[in-house]
């Protein structure tokens, strides 16, 4: 699975801390040593609380991005609120470098968005408008599901590294199926992706490890998710699971 030419090959957590305290005691955290990518597509899969997010956002940072996304010419901060978990993330490389790369985070893509008009207005790029990149629209003109496909159409291309954050929370199941085309197209160009997400349609990309951040932190098949468990009892046995979440109360 590992290639050496890829862009990132392991993260490590390093350092002195103690891991009964935030952030080193959530789930993702706590069990991690080392762990390998993929050189195409890296999933963090998990509960709401598991730490993916944390995880992820450390890996960003320590990789040179952003806390709150873009490219790594953004350096814009609206609020101080990552943890000091990139500090202790060690990232192996590989031999070559990326020409291009992002970091999305759903929660904060609208200051983003907001950042790239700001910068236009001041005219920071010194060229050609900013979201010239991004289709040429503002982004804040656009549906969240429509900005986030705008980004991923025109501003990612094939040899980078992007890092998202649950990407399904602008996304139709429509748009999701989109998104894993696209996907296809930059994987086959060069690009590598590392991705947490509660989507069982953005995790089923077939070339890819998935890491479960549940209760350890381990490698497990697609069908081995909870993600892909739930939703296959649910459009199969759809009528016997709603009478056991919605009781008898409509019963005549």
């Amino acid at each position: 699975m590992l290639a050496f030419d890829q862009y990132i090959r392991e993260i490590s957590l390093v350092g002195v801390f103690e891991r009964d305290r935030y952030p080193f005691n959530l789930n993702a955290v706590k069990a991690l040593d080392t762990i390998k990518l993929h050189p195409k597509v890296t999933y963090l899969v998990g509960e709401n609380g598991s730490g993916k997010s944390t995880l992820l956002e450390a890996i960003a940072v320590s990789y040179g991005f952003n806390p709150e996304g873009g490219g790594k010419n953004f350096n814009f901060s609206t609020e101080d609120s990552h943890s000091v978990l990139s500090e202790h993330i060690k990232i192996t490389k590989g031999i070559k470098l990326p020409k291009n790369g992002y970091f999305l985070r759903a929660e904060s893509f609208y200051n983003v968005a907001s950042n790239i008009d700001k910068m236009d207005r001041e005219g920071a790029g010194y060229g050609a408008p900013i979201i010239d990149s991004y289709g040429g629209k503002s982004l804040h003109q656009q549906s969240h599901g429509e900005s986030f496909m705008s980004l991923l159409l025109h501003r990612f291309s094939g040899n980078g590294v992007y890092i998202l954050d649950e990407p399904e929370a602008a996304l139709s199941p429509t748009r999701q199926l989109s998104m894993l085309s696209r996907l296809h197209e930059l994987i086959n160009e060069g690009a590598q992706f590392i991705i947490a997400t509660h989507s069982p349609i953005i995790m089923a990309y077939p070339d890819a490890v998935i890491y479960s951040v549940d209760d350890d932190l381990k490698a497990i098949d697609y069908e081995e998710t909870e993600h892909y468990q739930i939703m296959y009892d649910f459009m199969t046995c759809k009528d016997v699971l709603l009478h056991k979440l919605l009781g008898d109360e409509n019963e005549n």
